[in-house]
């Protein structure tokens, strides 16, 4: 494995890990992929080699070998003292989740968002505007005004409505 983190599963580790992996229509694609770098990792497949065989960049198993090393005493611990089936998917799935990132909470939530789409979809003169097409001012004001926001800025609604909802916002807000 050339310098290779070395990581070990349990029994009932690899049971439950397998058990993922092959269950791709009921388990997220990334806890599958997670699933396959542990297991070909406990395996001694090398870095490199399921980084080809898993068409991902060899950084993407050096990381998840280390995060699961790091994890080995909790999952050890776990197992030791007794963990139901239940209590340890539970670990394994935290232990393979994504860790929080760091950044400024959703302003917005989906609901939210949602609501302003909907009102951008509506007549202006449906709502007692004078104006042929909504504009970002607009649509901000009206927002604010049946308070679906406390406040947003037009520059937020121009871009909510170009860009549609982003990857970034899609992620904080499901």
């Amino acid at each position: 494995m050339s310098g290779a983190v070395e990581v070990t599963v349990s029994g009932r580790q690899r049971a439950i890990l397998d058990k993922w992996a092959r269950n791709k229509a009921d388990t997220p694609y990334r806890l599958v992929e997670r699933c396959r770098i542990i297991l070909l990792s406990a395996d001694g497949v090398s870095n490199a080699a399921q980084g080809r065989f898993l068409n991902v960049d060899r950084q993407r198993p050096r990381r998840w070998r280390r995060r699961w090393v790091m994890s080995q005493e909790r999952l050890d611990a776990a197992e030791s003292k007794g963990a139901s089936e239940r209590d340890l998917s539970a670990l394994l799935a935290e232990v393979l989740g994504d860790r929080e990132r760091p950044g400024v909470a959703p302003t917005f939530s989906a609901e939210q968002l949602t609501k302003i789409i909907a009102l951008a979809c509506e007549k202006p003169d449906e709502s007692g505007r004078p104006v042929t097409h909504w504009t970002p001012r607009e649509l901000a004001d009206e927002a604010i005004e049946r308070g679906i926001v406390e406040s947003i800025s037009p520059r937020h609604v121009d871009r909510l409505l170009k860009g549609g909802i982003s990857a970034r916002t899609r992620r904080s807000t499901g």
